[in-house]
């Protein structure tokens, strides 16, 4: 598992938890935006979309450059990467259970009597395999 702050972490999930903020990273990937750019697709005025930007700014997610009075934001995704990581951890641990689970049906399938199976379904002999 990654070995990153727990911090880090939180703030991460914790921006990623608002479809706002969703919304505007996946703005960011395709280019950088002003902070008008990524208000306007919102009902929200300039400041609810700075409180929004700040909150992926506080994550890693977003860099900012100001010159002048434009603000352009640009996406940095290098702190997706301990989240993915964090939720990797999870899928090999659900994967796992899984396989058991159909290792088990299947056995259980196996154990059953011919006449208690399920019958399939007789082939269509027009359609190609």
């Amino acid at each position: 598992m990654v070995d990153k702050s727990p911090e880090q972490l939180d703030a991460v999930f914790r921006a990623l938890a608002d479809p706002t903020r969703r919304a505007m990273l996946r703005e960011l990937a395709a280019r950088p935006r002003t902070v008008g750019e990524l208000a306007a697709p919102f009902d929200i005025s300039l400041a609810g979309a700075s409180k929004h930007i700040q909150m992926l700014e506080r994550a890693g997610l977003i860099r900012r450059e100001v010159q002048g009075r434009v603000h352009t934001c640009r996406l940095d995704a290098q702190p997706l990467h301990a989240g993915m990581e964090w939720i990797r951890h999870y899928e090999r641990f659900w994967n796992a259970r899984l396989d058991v689970l159909e290792a088990l049906l299947a056995a259980d399938e196996a154990a059953k009597p011919a006449a208690a199976r399920p019958a399939r379904k007789p082939r269509n002999p027009r359609r190609k395999p």
